[in-house]
């Protein structure tokens, strides 16, 4: 498989003219405080079909012959890779299939099949859906649109490191969330080219992270389980053409926790007014866990945006108990009239916002004319979370932690 340049990626950028958007690049008052200088964010979210995956796919599709076109195409893809074939073959005039895992977001399911792609449920993984299109691939002749592991893939991806040297001409930092590592490939190829002197951060989910493994062996190494929201960046094995690129690109690989990736969405949403998926708030997480890490000004790539609304709902929640601002107590009152009322009093006076009450007698660890009231409370922060834990504990309640 040849390689990927700059002159693949200014090829590319041709290509998609008239075709994708370029996005904007939004600075950060909030990120930026906390790491000493600007930090921008690169809104692929905004993209067409909601994330950068429309640049390769495009780039791919438009290359191929006539002759394959009528054919068509398959891919496999937990979602953003997915619409970005769906479109790009629309727009190109060709039938594609794609490989979904069974788990897969029903929003970016629906909107796969919106345009106009056939939808396979199956596997229980991106791997999994991708070894079923590889084999579809066999049987009907159709081209595979790798998610990543393609120099056309690569090349569109790039396009967006083009455009961050454009927008911020004085960044010394770029941060992206990274799977197989087609997009961090790119752009670390278009950067590295025009300005060595920037550093190229790959981010990788902590409990999907196969690349920092897979560098020290010297080759891509498949992880043996993956469990983690960011389905976007949750694949098993680098691709063989990213990887190769990735060790001369890119700068360092880090990993990020569930919880800095909750508090990531968190702060995109309320701070940014940026809506991102998991996957796409990866980079963010990066900053916010170190910031004084890396040299500013940094640009945090967000790649995507195509978060399941119940999924949302979860992780915003998830994101405020991380960020300290959620708190889920166990209390212990006396069963007599008033008392449930008075703590409820309690709760107010310090503040905190009552989102959830069960109340309840039959707990088999209670004491007779004892009851015990789970309380879930919205906070104003780690230091209020700690005041109110101290004053129902000092009020004389035994209080524990849900």
């Amino acid at each position: 498989m040849r390689s990927v340049d700059l002159d693949d990626v200014r090829a590319a950028r041709k290509l998609l003219d008239g075709v994708i958007r370029m996005t904007p690049l939004e600075h950060s008052r909030v990120l930026a405080a906390a790491a000493g200088g600007p930090v921008h964010l690169k809104c692929e979210n905004l993209q067409r079909t909601g994330s950068f995956k429309i640049r390769g796919a495009y780039t791919r599709i438009s290359r191929l012959t006539p002759e394959q076109r009528a054919v068509g195409v398959v891919a496999a893809s937990a979602g953003n890779h997915a619409q970005g074939v769906a479109l790009a073959a629309q727009l190109l005039h060709t039938r594609a299939t794609v490989f979904m895992p069974v788990s897969a977001a029903l929003p970016k399911v629906d909107a796969t099949r919106n345009y106009g792609a056939e939808v396979r449920l199956a596997g229980g993984s991106v791997d999994e859906a991708l070894e079923l299109a590889t084999e579809y691939e066999a049987e009907t002749g159709a081209v595979l649109v790798h998610p990543f592991d393609h120099p056309d893939i690569v090349a569109g991806q790039g396009t967006v490191g083009l455009e961050i040297l454009e927008q911020c001409p004085e960044v010394r930092t770029v941060l992206v969330g990274t799977g197989g590592g087609g997009v961090v490939a790119g752009i670390g190829v278009a950067i590295k080219a025009m300005r060595p002197d920037v550093a190229v951060i790959a981010v990788q989910a902590e409990a999907a992270a196969a690349y920092p493994a897979s560098l020290a062996a010297g080759h891509p190494i498949p992880l043996d389980r993956m469990a983690t929201m960011a389905d976007g960046i949750a694949v098993g094995r680098p691709g063989d053409l990213p990887f190769g690129l990735v060790r001369n690109v890119v700068d360092e690989v880090v990993t990020v926790s569930e919880a800095a990736i909750s508090k990531a969405l968190l702060l995109c949403l309320e701070r940014a007014k940026q809506v991102v998926e998991p996957a796409g708030a990866a980079a963010v997480a990066a900053v916010l866990a170190e910031p004084r890490r890396w040299e500013p000004p940094m640009v945090a790539v967000l790649t995507g945006g195509n978060i399941d609304p119940v999924l949302l709902m979860r992780v915003v929640q998830h994101g405020m108990v991380a960020a300290g601002r959620y708190l889920s107590v166990r209390v212990r009152i006396a069963d007599r009239p008033g008392e449930l009322a008075r703590l409820l009093a309690l709760v107010a006076e310090l503040g905190a916002n009552v989102v959830d009450v069960e109340h309840s007698r039959t707990t088999s660890h209670l004491d007779l004319g004892e009851v015990e009231v789970a309380l879930s409370v919205e906070t104003r922060g780690a230091e209020h979370r700690v005041e109110l834990l101290a004053a129902l504990s000092g009020s004389g309640h035994a209080v524990s932690l849900s």
